[in-house]
């Protein structure tokens, strides 16, 4: 999980909304959270389902927190000003 979340985390998937930022970068003031999951998904689908749960929020940017793949993945995130 951890070497999954550390290739996500540097793989740049276009141009959204909130940026997704590492640990060292967490020093925002912090939101709150968002969780995530879906059957048989990309990881691009779990960023893109992250961003959008984070843009209604009113996030500027986003952390992954804890992850688990399988058939059924799931991802929580910690949201930023």
């Amino acid at each position: 999980t951890v070497a999954a979340l550390s290739i996500l985390s540097v793989v740049s998937f276009g141009a959204f909304a909130a940026d997704i930022i590492n640990s060292e970068q967490a020093s925002r003031e912090a939101i709150g959270t968002v969780s995530v999951g879906a059957v048989a998904s990309s990881p691009m689908d779990m960023h893109e389902m992250l961003n959008k749960k984070a843009q209604e929020e009113g996030a500027s940017s986003y952390r992954i927190i804890e992850a688990r793949t399988g058939d059924h993945w799931h991802a929580t995130a910690e949201l930023y000003k």
